[in-house]
């Protein structure tokens, strides 16, 4: 077990932590974490970030409205635990770049105490940290800078704010998918669910290479070529695969649309090219 100690050195805790020199990042090669701030409509993306965003949706035009639903995911799951379970930390892991309604401000809206640890390693999100970082007063939020692979490292220096003798909510959201299958993702998820305190859970939100098939597959093929980290897309059985050692909770691994915490599924009708789902370790 990951013991509770002081602050690690890698956490950012403060936005006067965060170098002010230029961040080193080719602006001129598209980004997944740009790629979908385009998609949701930001600001922190460049003409390359653009056209990959634009060449996507012509092969598949669902991505947009995919990518929406996945952040509605995000905020639908972080309220319930918060609501309904009881859950005060968060491990945001593939952080990407900040939009409306992240996890901290969802959390401390609702529970101002809430302690919230973000991930990701990328330099531009690191450049944006200093948004992520604006926690409620009666709460913390820390930043670190660190590759999901490296999870022992990830999960020593998150100790750091998060005390690992309580539950803790891991958010696995649009992360897995850049990780190949030849570096182990569930690998990775099995030894991060396997840290965890009894009462923790796994919320994870992961494109489908079983949903619109031929569209998807055009698309994938299309943003693969042009960005710097390939995504793999799997499929139902696959992504459920994930959840190891996890309780689910209903209505399991859906669809963005069909996912109600702890109702049956939803409406069927939509093409969402993508599955969550939120699961209790016991």
């Amino acid at each position: 077990m990951v013991q509770n100690g002081g602050v690690a050195d890698e956490l950012i805790t403060d936005a006067s932590d965060i170098a002010r020199e230029p961040l080193p990042y080719d602006t001129t090669v598209a980004h997944p974490a740009r790629v979908y701030n385009y998609w949701l409509g930001g600001k922190d993306n460049f003409e390359a970030d653009r056209e990959v965003g634009e060449q996507t949706k012509a092969a598949y035009p669902g991505i947009v409205s995919g990518v929406r639903a996945q952040r509605a995911f995000l905020a639908s799951a972080v309220r319930y635990l918060v609501t309904q379970r009881g859950v005060r930390q968060f491990l945001d892991i593939g952080t990407g770049l900040p939009v409306a309604e992240n996890t901290h401000e969802v959390a401390q809206s609702l529970a101002p105490e809430s302690r919230v640890v973000y991930v990701d390693n990328d330099p531009m999100v690191l450049a944006h940290a200093r948004a992520l970082l604006t926690s409620a007063p009666e709460g913390a939020c820390a930043y670190l800078d660190a590759d999901i692979r490296d999870t022992g490292n990830v999960l020593r220096a998150a100790s750091g704010l998060l005390d690992f003798g309580q539950p803790i909510a891991v958010m696995l959201i649009g992360i897995l998918h850049l990780i190949p299958d030849a570096d182990d993702p569930a690998g990775i998820v099995a030894r991060i669910v396997g840290e965890l305190p009894p009462g923790s859970w796994l919320a994870i939100a992961h494109p489908a290479s079983d949903v619109a098939r031929d569209k998807v597959a055009t698309m994938t093929d299309r943003y693969n070529q042009r960005v710097t980290t390939a995504a793999t897309l799997r499929t139902h059985a696959e992504i459920s695969d994930f959840f190891a050692g996890t309780e689910l909770l209903p209505p399991g691994v859906v669809q963005y649309h069909q996912w109600h915490p702890g109702e049956p599924a939803g409406d069927a009708e939509g093409e969402v090219a993508a599955y969550c789902g939120l699961g209790r370790k016991p």
